[in-house]
């Protein structure tokens, strides 16, 4: 009958797999273990890191300051 594979193949078969997936599962934890080093991911992008904060501190300024105008009166009194 064709198509029809004996017990050892199967064996065999079930071995390659494993060993593929081992492989597999190595290479994804390797790949996780960089992703996640957040260490490494700041020092790679570090002008970008430095940058986007200055950014985020004009705006979270600007917005404290517009904020306090509003709360204030937009005035001050001497």
């Amino acid at each position: 009958m064709p198509g029809t594979r004996t017990p050892e193949e199967i064996r065999r078969s079930i071995e390659a797999n494993r060993a593929e997936l081992g492989l597999a599962v190595d290479r994804l934890r390797a790949e996780v273990t960089e992703v996640t080093d957040w260490r490494k991911q700041i020092n790679k992008r570090r002008k970008q890191v430095l940058i986007g904060a200055a950014v985020a501190g004009f705006v979270l300024g600007g917005g404290i300051a517009a904020l306090a105008g509003l709360v204030g009166g937009g005035h001050d009194e001497y």
